[in-house]
């Protein structure tokens, strides 16, 4: 017998082989989560997207919060305790399904959730880590102002102590869920330094008007947060950090999430495009039957499994604590980079199709050129693995 005929058939869906690296703890996550993006949202999601809503947001979340969602990666108070490679295969199903579903997810658990277990007090965590984990609260995480994205250093929101309390002031901008959550996480400066604060929404003085008119993320909430004098109690502040190291930490740990998460999307556009080329016939015969169509198709693919090989790689070095800031941006960088062009590349042949809800592409690669920009820019994460090989500081 040929060495030949013991290899397993060639899969189209998997051509490197890339589920042999997965335990079959892994798989079952991965197929739950893909299961429940096939039930509750692919049938609906165009028709969210096209009207610019997310009806039954906190349906959804609490949904997400009974298979282990939301939170996924943390331990303890209610928390899945999952690896890190088993939230990056979330993101992958959730994002494939819809960018605005994921971000509710990283929004929730990677920001929101992330920054209360990390650097939260004992009575914090206990007071919104099971109920969020469950997806009875919604979350949000107010780093970005309506002046200050890229630098956040130079953030205006301001947290001043008055007595025993903190009072907050201040905007927030482009904050994912705002307008439905029940807790912020909100930084802000002051005399010792950014803080951050856990900031109920009910908070007198707190508002997060929804924003409209948006083109992309349109199956998703997003929200200004406006802090006119918001009063909070001494222990409303996260005691357990001061600086931007507290926000960029929690940024890294969703940049993770997106590393993954774009690769989903990338998927669904391939997956989209094969299955059209197979059927489309022009001059007599389907359209992926010819060569330069094979080319495009063979390109994706190429660049699809290098990202997911490149996710479960940091997805490993999560998971030994070995995994650096440095290495996400290398990640976010290249996957959501790649994804666009995958999504564009999609649209080609699906030519004029290509444009319609009927099919997931358009939405995908609008979607992708806000996850192209949020949580860190192209330029920017080129200028920390610029810093990271040279040793020079290009920020300023």
């Amino acid at each position: 017998m040929s060495a030949s005929s013991k290899l397993p058939p060639f899969d189209p869906a998997d051509p490197l082989g890339i589920d042999d690296l997965l335990e079959p703890e892994d798989l079952a996550i991965r197929d739950t989560v893909r299961s429940w993006a096939a039930d509750r949202v692919l049938p609906y999601v165009a028709e969210w997207y096209e009207k610019g809503e997310l009806p039954g947001i906190r349906e959804l979340a609490r949904e997400l919060g009974s298979l282990g969602a939301l939170g996924m990666s943390l331990s303890g108070y209610g928390c899945a305790g999952a690896s890190a490679v088993q939230y990056g295969l979330a993101c992958l199903e959730l994002e494939a399904a819809d960018s605005g579903i994921r971000s509710l997810v990283s929004v929730q658990g990677s920001l929101a959730m992330y920054a209360v277990h990390r650097f939260g007090s004992e009575e914090q965590k206990q007071t919104w880590l099971p109920r969020m984990a469950a997806g009875e609260v919604i979350g949000c995480f107010g780093l970005t102002e309506p002046d200050h994205g890229s630098d956040p250093a130079s953030m205006r929101t301001y947290a001043k102590k008055d007595g025993g309390d903190w009072v907050l002031s201040g905007r927030k901008m482009w904050i994912t869920n705002g307008s439905v959550a029940g807790v912020a996480v909100v930084w802000a400066q002051t005399d010792d330094g950014i803080r951050g604060f856990v900031v109920p929404t009910d908070s007198p003085g707190f508002s997060a008007p929804e924003i409209k008119h948006k083109w992309s993320l349109r199956a998703s909430v997003t929200s200004e947060l406006v802090l006119d004098d918001v009063r909070l109690p001494a222990d409303a502040v996260l005691p357990e950090v001061v600086g931007l190291k507290g926000p960029l930490s929690c940024l890294s740990h969703a940049r993770y999430g997106i590393v993954w998460g774009a690769m989903g999307a990338a998927r669904s556009c391939l997956e989209a495009a094969v299955d059209y080329a197979k059927t489309r016939e022009q001059f007599g015969r389907p359209i992926g039957g010819f060569q330069l169509t094979q080319a495009k198709l063979a390109d994706m693919a190429v660049e699809l499994h290098k990202g997911i090989l490149l996710a479960h790689h940091l997805g490993r070095r999560m998971d030994a604590g070995r995994l650096r800031p440095e290495q996400v941006s290398f990640g976010k960088l290249n996957n959501v980079r790649e994804a666009i062009e995958i999504c564009r590349t999609s649209r080609t042949i699906l030519g004029a199709n290509g444009i319609s809800l009927e099919y997931p592409v358009m939405r995908h690669a609008t979607n992708l050129e806000s996850v192209l920009t949020y949580e860190g820019t192209v330029e920017m994460h080129q200028l920390v693995l610029g810093k990271a090989l040279t040793g020079l500081d290009a920020f300023r």
